[in-house]
């Protein structure tokens, strides 16, 4: 057992290498064309200034909903290429000298850093054009910091079976609907009550289921990815 020890923590420092390593290929991916990065944040200020110039102003109720459906749409477009921008013959190569748990993570990861950083851009720039009716603001912020969470678990396995599929863009859509509304209903719920004032302690549910379903979401990618990666 003393010699089982040293290998197994060798294969988790490896591991951790691995996932570090291409979550910083996945920085330097973007940091080089920025295209798309841009392209979603040029999406968000035109969609929240169309909405306002549709709209001026908007009761609580509707400046909620509003915000999770440009927010929903916006991981959309963001986390569809984590798979879909690179070629077969790349992910052949990552095949001879990756673990795909490790691959999965990083992409996890890296979609988790985007979504957060465009949700809260999202969200400031949101608060500025409309009038900011969130009487409790940082439980808001968690809200908002947990739909980056699970929306950037759940579009990134999704991606991943999709872009086994020639249709991989209808595919993804059809996936990602049954999985994505009863998360989405947690989720306006949580941060209805975060708008409101209400005590936090009513909020524990809906924080607790969120947690669960990313944990599995996690899991199952963790456990799934590898045999889907073979195909």
């Amino acid at each position: 057992s003393n010699k089982q020890c040293p290998n197994v923590l060798y294969l988790l420092m490896a591991f951790i290498k691995e996932t570090t390593t291409l979550i910083r290929k996945e920085f330097l991916m973007e940091w080089r064309s920025k295209y798309a990065l841009n392209g979603i944040l040029i999406y968000v200020f035109a969609t929240v200034f169309i909405c306002y110039l549709s709209f001026k102003k908007i009761d609580p109720i509707t400046w909620n909903a509003l915000f999770w459906i440009i927010l929903l749409f916006t991981s959309i477009n963001a986390i569809a290429k984590s798979f879909m921008q690179e070629n077969r013959s790349r992910y052949l190569y990552y095949y001879t000298i990756v673990n795909p748990a490790a691959l999965i993570l990083s992409k996890i990861i890296y979609n988790l850093i985007l979504m957060s950083l465009i949700a809260f851009i999202c969200l400031f720039f949101y608060t500025v054009v409309f009038n900011n009716p969130i009487q409790d603001f940082s439980y808001y912020l968690l809200a908002v910091a947990l739909g980056g969470l699970s929306f950037s678990s759940m579009f990134t396995m999704v991606s991943a079976i999709a872009s086994k599929a020639n249709n991989n863009s209808t595919l993804m859509a059809i996936l990602s609907f049954p999985v994505i509304v009863p998360l989405l209903m947690l989720l306006i719920k949580l941060a209805k009550n975060a708008m409101d004032g209400i005590d936090r302690a009513s909020s524990a549910n809906e924080i607790g289921v969120l947690l669960l379903i990313n944990i599995i979401v996690f899991a199952v990618s963790l456990l799934l990815f590898p045999y889907i990666w073979r195909d």
